[in-house]
């Protein structure tokens, strides 16, 4: 493990102001985003997407790292640099999503688990010399009656430190993703008691794999009703979420970039502005990690057009400086209409 390596990338993404882009949607997932504007999902399609997001000007601002997937590594801008380059170009740095993707967990029913663990660190050899100097890992626990279990929590908290131990081995920085999921009936309080049980299993899993948690960054959901229950407003969104983090999270981890999940991209940005509101002095840096919370508007106003790219990226500008403004606890509903 190089520590001079790792403190290089933590230092370039752990910024105030800044934030992290998450372009690294599985094939079926941005197949699904492509076709509500009535784009075909191919590597082409993809390619001049991604190259889109990452040649924004000015983007650099307010995004310091930005999560690819596999594919995007070797591909090229219009402009024939690499896409890990095109980023580097706005100081940005580089990474890459390493799971494989959930399956049923073996004998726990409901219980979901991610794959890809097996020739992790020769895979990650390969990413780090085509660009990538940060990975990340998703594992999801969805919420019922008996889900998640106590062995699925434990399974998935293994995982993750696994996962992040081996980063580390090879001087990329972890992102380490624990999504509790937002669908389904329950309310803020049950999301609460989910999300605190698997955070705190999570970081017990990475100190007993000795993971430098100075050394990784947190993307964890925020706290909020299920899909089906009524909206929580920010300051109760706020408040629930920093409650479970205080519990759960070290002084030592420098970044907490959270996830969207499933929100829209308003609500994201004012819940958001609620944390760093109601937690100005957080020994954590309470920031984004949004894949389509920042990418929505500008994928409508792309349409999978090139005559409608630079709008395309003037919507995600604007989006990006709008979280930024929340990361500040600055942010102004009435500058949505700017």
């Amino acid at each position: 493990m190089s520590l001079a390596e790792l403190e290089s990338t933590i230092a370039a993404m752990v910024q105030k102001g800044r934030g992290i882009l998450a372009a690294d949607e599985s094939a079926p997932t941005i197949a699904k985003r492509f076709a509500s504007i009535g784009v075909v999902s191919n590597e082409e399609s993809r390619r001049i997407w991604r190259s889109l997001l990452a040649g924004t000007e000015g983007l650099g601002e307010y995004i310091s790292g930005l999560i690819l997937f596999e594919e995007s590594l070797d591909q090229r801008t219009d402009k024939q640099t690499s896409i890990p380059e095109a980023a580097w170009a706005q100081k940005i740095v580089p990474g890459i999503k390493v799971d494989k993707g959930k399956i049923p967990l073996a004998l726990s029913p409901g219980d979901l688990i991610t794959q890809g663990l097996d020739g992790l660190a020769e895979r990650l050899r390969v990413y780090k010399a085509q660009g990538a100097r940060f990975a990340k890992w998703r594992e999801v626990y969805a919420i019922d009656k008996n889900v998640p279990s106590q062995h699925g929590i434990a399974a998935n908290a293994e995982m993750l430190a696994r996962y992040a131990a081996v980063c580390q081995a090879e001087g990329l920085v972890p992102i380490v993703e624990p999504e509790v999921l937002m669908d389904g009936c329950h309310d803020i309080e049950r999301h609460a008691e989910v999300t605190e049980a698997v955070q705190q299993a999570v970081f017990q899993a990475l100190a007993r794999h000795n993971v430098v948690l100075e050394l990784m960054i947190l993307k964890p959901n925020m706290v909020l009703p299920g899909k089906e229950c009524r909206r929580a407003d920010p300051d109760e969104v706020a408040r629930a979420t920093l409650n479970v983090l205080k519990r759960c999270v070290p002084a030592a981890v420098p970044s907490i970039n959270f996830l969207s999940g499933g929100q829209e991209p308003i609500e994201a940005t004012a819940n958001l502005n609620a944390l760093n509101q109601q937690a100005p002095n957080a020994p954590w840096q309470l920031t984004i990690s949004y894949g389509r919370a920042l990418q929505q508007p500008a994928l409508q106003a792309w349409q999978g057009k090139a005559e409608n790219s630079l709008a395309a990226q003037q919507a995600l500008l604007k989006r990006a400086h709008l979280n930024h403004l929340a990361m500040l606890g600055e942010y102004q509903a009435d500058k949505e209409d700017n």
